[in-house]
């Protein structure tokens, strides 16, 4: 009896252990060593930009938000991990569903989320009592159900009506519905998603047409913002109302403005951040001042979230911030690797989707810390401080690596048929 408990509690240590884990783990092992080290500079990052912030708010405990870190990072590795290991075909089926779940739960965000900076972005989850972004599940479930009708569509799809509006008609509600709230994020993401419809074979003329049509309030913003400034000669702060289509309205306008004309003063502290970001780039110099040693990150709001890029360069200088660069690219590259490989239209349009939208969320979050881009409030994928963004990153990855599995997978039979053969 003792004999046969031993035996069993042996079976279950092992079926734990590391090397069992490490034998079930599938998928491109190069993705997975950029996972690791974007998580390394993000413990590294997160726990100098949150320092002072951690010693005011947990009197004099440095140390909490370096612990929260590391469990966000524990918690994203085993949801890449679980992801990866199911079959990417599963995610075609749930497509559907997801997508249909997302869209009132943006809907309910829009008019009933917590409201924060002006914009309902976020409800809380019950329980756990923590905030999500509806707009972090609407981005997967949109790329998901994309790529479906994608591979679905492509007999037809160079047809307006039969391929083109079916297509298009998912991306739009999505971006409509993000926008009032979250502006910059409707716009990667419509971006991402046209990048994905020329891959998918769309007619270059619909795909211009969209963007035509997606340019008009674009452009009224920016003339809204010309005009404003050449009639009060500076930014006009005005008093807004929480939560407002109108305040919302005026923030981008503000940021817009900020952007444009070097402000020093704007609605919502947009040119005081990029200024405070400039500085940061500036004493970071081509090596920076070392691990720590940030000042800026005192006076930077948003240090450890949306400009956390500045504090990278800060303390490992340009070298630093051009080889996080270099991840990020190095990481779509091995995705459009997978999207070659692939021989199955939805698993190469879903990896190549969700590639494009952790890219160009990167590529924008650097483009706002060197004034590039107007201050948009998107995180550095994989590097900024954890929260459900943090997950739902991890979960694209991990489909991502679902895939890359399935198609070594495929290519190991095809081996071994050739081989008998």
């Amino acid at each position: 009896m003792e004999a046969t408990r031993d035996i069993r509690f042996n079976e279950l240590k092992n079926t734990f252990n590391t090397q069992h884990l490490l034998s079930k783990t599938k998928g491109d092992k190069v993705i997975w060593a950029l996972v690791v080290l974007l998580t390394l500079v993000s413990l590294l990052a997160v726990y100098s930009a949150t320092g002072s912030l951690a010693y005011k708010n947990y009197k004099g405990n440095t140390e909490v938000y370096l612990f929260k870190q590391v469990a966000f990072i524990l918690a994203g590795i085993m949801v890449i991990y679980f992801a990866h290991l199911v079959n990417y075909t599963f995610y075609s089926k749930a497509a559907r569903f997801v997508f249909l779940l997302s869209v009132p739960l943006l809907i309910y965000t829009l008019f009933f989320g917590v409201k924060m900076n002006e914009g309902s972005r976020w409800i809380r989850l019950p329980i756990i009592n923590m905030t999500m972004q509806t707009s972090d599940l609407a981005k997967l479930a949109l790329f998901m159900y994309l790529a479906r009708l994608l591979s679905k569509k492509q007999d037809v799809i160079k047809d307006f009506k039969k391929g083109f509006l079916p297509v298009i008609w998912p991306v739009a509600l999505v971006c409509m519905l993000i926008a009032p709230a979250n502006l910059s994020t409707a716009m990667l993401l419509g971006a991402s998603c046209l990048m994905l419809l020329f891959i998918g074979r769309v007619r270059t003329r619909h795909i211009l047409m969209t963007i035509g049509i997606a340019l008009i309030p674009v452009l009224i913003l920016v003339s809204a913002a010309v005009i404003r400034h050449k009639a009060d000669g500076e930014i006009v702060v005005t008093k807004k109302t929480s939560g407002t289509l109108t305040a919302r309205v005026d923030t981008w306008i503000g940021r817009v403005e900020s952007f444009i004309y070097g402000t020093k003063e704007d609605i919502d502290g947009g040119a005081y951040q990029t200024g405070q970001a400039k500085i940061a780039i500036a004493k970071g110099g081509v090596f920076g001042v070392g691990p720590g040693n940030s000042t800026t990150r005192d006076f930077l709001p948003q240090a450890y979230n949306d400009f956390i890029y500045a504090i990278i360069i800060e303390e490992y200088g340009l070298a630093g911030g051009a080889f996080i660069m270099f991840i990020y690219l190095v990481f779509l590259y091995r995705c459009i690797r997978i999207f070659k490989r692939c021989p199955f239209a939805f698993g190469a349009f879903l990896a190549l989707g969700l590639s494009f939208t952790l890219a160009v969320q990167a590529v924008a979050n650097m483009a706002v810390t060197v004034n590039l881009f107007p201050v948009t409030g998107v995180t550095l994928p994989l590097v900024s401080m954890g929260g459900t963004s943090f997950i739902f990153t991890c979960l694209a990855i991990g489909i991502i690596l679902s895939v890359a599995r399935n198609v070594e997978q495929t290519e190991g039979k095809a081996k071994e048929k050739a081989a008998v053969a």
